[in-house]
């Protein structure tokens, strides 16, 4: 729309034809107040107290309902306006509760606040407050009837924003009142966005209500460590006997990926971190049991083993599996580790999805992958397979509110009946486990169809559509994999502008997968062949055939053939169903938060950091970076950084090859690497030119950090913008190898309510009722 220009207490302010006089005063630093008003939100207009005067109209208007016009002359900041809010003001603390000393809105109260501004310090009512005790709708809803002033944010978040209608209005006039969907508690998704979006303490949380108060946190922004969405979450931590307890979580700023968008992991799942089960000790076992030791002991009878194992019988008798909730850095360190210090290929992950495929078929596309925010923003999205809703909630809420607000075109492709069919301008139902025939119809392949049943008609109409769609922006599920994935790349290459997304279900499954934690492929799915450069910067020879994968360690160590087993973060034992005798020949040592199946039968039990305990960054589903920052505390624990670090340092490798840190490496009569043949400190020099200091220590991740951007294509992205806090886009690199096999891919299962092992150590997730359903695939408890 053109720009048009106003004037407001005699400033001029230009902006697009149609805007909100309410947006259009924010914009140039021009409060207007208001209760009901939400960006993103239908308009309300109920709490009247962005009442401003318009040159020309009658009386007052309400700044959140008029669209500005050329030449309209607003004021905002009369004796006229003021008093009107002021009186608006005496009515609604007419009822309201004198409680904010114990309120837990006390300090963030939007009521509060405009009564200090507007000093509507007197009532004129007589009448004693009419008190209504506090209802508990959840474990983690509590509403406070008295205190609520019907701006009604909450009832419009839950049902436009979340698709979820749980809340709505019972009664008229005096005797209107927010009421739950199932009469006296909520049957819901459980997000929250109804407390954080409440302007007063109606609504409140049950894993923050009574504990503390905004000004005793210390608020720290990191990102979740639960899906692998990305989202930031701002965790408000207050000191504790054991260190820095976490105690809520939000994003009131919405200054990252997600906005104001948080699920019910971000927002309350934290509580794992301090269950009481976490591991705070060394455990190493002595005469058949887990014995508590001291670090020295355990990282001593660790390297030792290790060392003895790969002096005897060579690196292929050691393996390494790698975690999907573990930094970059981290998984870097751990590939790096497996492949110079143990000199194996034997390491793996938990793979959630083909993301090998995925960088093979848009080798040399670096504008083929689309960000998260490209999603909120696009003309039209295909989605094939997947449960958004329940996996990757932050996707789905993007999906819904571009519908909602820019009418973007949604075509769902999927064997079951997901919630954002009710968005979709096409749904097409196809038979279980056919995605993949789909996959290759809409590429082209006219044989599919026999696969795809009745829906093959109305997928062949939808593919006749979708050449037309500008800018697409194509998202699949771990069912598509291999060339499936090939299929879907060539069909999106056909459409201008076209940009897909893998989806991975954990926190850092994609970092997991960039940073190397292959048997056959090496950070930036480089293949083992092309990985010279690889060999030259960390000076040590790497070794040449492929490792085993996950399941073929498993039997290797079965037959008595691997000898030692390293388990960072993961859980086989759960996830893939493995038969702990098959462990009972090898030599097993578990890096985690709590003793999980595979940790009880281990011989060293090494105790863990989780995500909110250190810094780094994670790499979500669809290749955007993000800095992690350390919130809490825990007695005890580690990083995995630096435990990997000293496991190296016990082996009696010079943790320097590891961790580029402490300036340049000096040779003999104090010359810099490499001076001798002309050759400078390549490090250094990359450095020097990016306008970073060296790192001073060994456990400092973004020494690490500083590695990987100069050596894993993709990765050379601004560091400004990443300590800014801001999400930067990964690239795909210009030659990709594949892995080979996709049987290692074991989809998580998960839903809103479940989260691999954290989500059992949650009191909050397995307090709600809807974590009772029973889905069609119980999720394991896996990474």
């Amino acid at each position: 729309m053109p720009d048009v220009t106003i004037t407001v207490d005699g400033k001029k302010v230009t902006a697009p034809a149609g805007t909100l006089l309410i947006e259009a005063c924010k914009h140039v630093g021009i409060e207007v107040p208001s209760f009901c008003y939400y960006p993103g939100l239908s308009l309300q207009a109920a709490c009247r107290m962005c009442l401003v005067e318009i040159e020309k109209m009658p009386k007052m208007a309400t700044a959140c309902t008029v669209p500005i016009a050329e030449g309209m002359v607003v004021t905002t900041a009369s004796d006229k306006v003021k008093q009107a809010r002021k009186s608006m003001l005496e009515l609604l603390l007419g009822n309201h509760p004198l409680d904010c000393p114990v309120c837990d809105a006390g300090g963030e109260c939007e009521l509060q606040d405009m009564t200090f501004k507007y000093g509507a310090a007197e009532s004129r009512y007589m009448e004693g407050k009419l008190h209504k005790e506090e209802q508990q709708w959840s474990p983690v809803v509590f509403f406070d009837r008295p205190r609520c002033i019907l701006c009604y944010r909450c009832v419009r978040v839950c049902g436009e924003g979340m698709d979820v209608w749980a809340l709505g209005v019972q009664g008229r006039g005096a005797t209107s009142v927010i009421a739950p969907n199932q009469q006296d508690h909520l049957e819901c998704e459980e997000c929250g966005m109804c407390i954080d979006i409440c302007p007063v303490g109606a609504l409140t949380s049950g894993a923050y209500r009574y504990k503390t108060r905004p000004w005793e946190m210390n608020h720290t922004g990191t990102i979740c460590t639960h899906c692998g969405d990305g989202c930031k979450t701002t965790l408000g931590v207050r000191r504790a006997e054991g260190g820095a307890q976490i105690v809520r979580g939000d994003n009131r700023d919405k200054s990252g990926i997600n906005g104001d968008f948080l699920c019910v992991k971000g927002r309350y799942a934290f509580d794992f971190a301090h269950h009481e089960d976490r591991l705070r000790q060394p455990l190493v076992r002595k005469h058949g049991r887990l014995t508590p030791v001291s670090w020295e002991e355990a990282l001593e009878t660790v390297g030792n083993r290790f060392r003895e194992i790969r002096d005897a019988d060579g690196g292929k008798a050691l393996g390494v599996l790698g975690s999907t909730r573990t930094t970059n850095e981290e998984n870097y360190l751990l590939q790096k580790f497996a492949r110079v210090v143990l000199q194996t290929n034997n390491i793996d992950h938990h793979r959630t999805a083909d993301f090998p495929a995925f960088a093979h078929a848009l080798a040399g596309k670096p504008e083929a992958t689309a960000s998260m925010r490209d999603v909120a923003r696009a003309p039209a999205i295909l989605l094939i397979g997947s449960d958004p809703t329940e996996q990757h909630p932050l996707l789905a809420w993007n999906i819904r509110t571009n519908v909602r607000l820019r009418h973007v075109r949604l075509y769902v492709v999927n064997s079951e009946e997901i919630k954002l069919r009710r968005q979709a301008a096409t749904f097409v139902q196809i038979p279980a486990g056919a995605e993949g025939r789909a996959a290759a119809f809409l590429a082209g392949d006219e044989s599919a169809a026999f696969a795809l049943g009745a829906s093959a008609e109305t997928l062949k109409t939808m593919r006749d559509k979708l050449p037309g769609e500008q800018n697409l922006i194509i998202i699949f599920g771990s069912e598509l994999r291999g060339d499936d994935v090939t299929s879907l790349a060539r069909f999106g290459a056909a459409i201008p502008g076209a940009k897909l997304i893998c989806l991975g279900d954990y926190a850092n499954s994609r970092g997991a997968a960039d940073m190397g934690l292959y048997p056959d492929l090496l950070p930036g799915y480089t293949s083992l062949a092309g990985g010279g450069h690889f060999a030259a910067e960390w000076r040590a020879p790497l070794p040449s055939e492929p490792g085993l994968d996950l399941r073929q360690m498993i039997a290797a160590a079965a037959e008595g053939k691997l000898k030692g087993l390293y388990v960072v973060g993961s859980n086989p034992v759960s996830r893939f169903g493995v038969d702990p005798f098959a462990l009972s020949k090898t030599f097993v040592v578990v890096q985690d938060l709590f003793l999980t199946e595979t940790a009880a039968i281990a011989d060293v039990v090494l105790p863990a950091a989780c995500a909110y305990e250190k810094s780094g960054t994670f790499t979500n589903t669809c290749g955007d970076l993000q800095m992690l920052t350390k919130a809490g505390d825990f007695p005890g624990v580690k990083p995995d950084l630096e435990i990997i670090v000293r496991i190296a340092d016990r082996m009696g490798f010079d943790p320097r090859r590891l961790v580029p840190f402490g300036g340049a490496e000096r040779a003999d009569q104090g010359q810099s690497r490499g001076v001798q043949s002309g050759e400078a400190d390549r490090h250094d020099v990359w450095l020097r030119a990016h306008n970073l200091e060296p790192k001073v220590s060994p456990f400092d991740p973004m020494a690490l950090l500083d590695e990987i951007q100069r050596l894993v294509p993709g990765y050379d992205v601004s560091r400004t913008d990443l300590a800014a806090g801001n999400d930067v886009h990964t690239g795909i690199p210009d030659e990709v190898a594949r892995s080979g096999g996709t049987d290692s891919i074991v989809p998580s299962a998960d839903t809103l309510f479940t989260s691999g092992t954290l989500g059992r150590y949650s009191r909050a997730l397995n307090s709600v009722l809807e974590s009772r359903r029973t889905p069609a695939e119980k999720p394991a408890a896996a990474d």
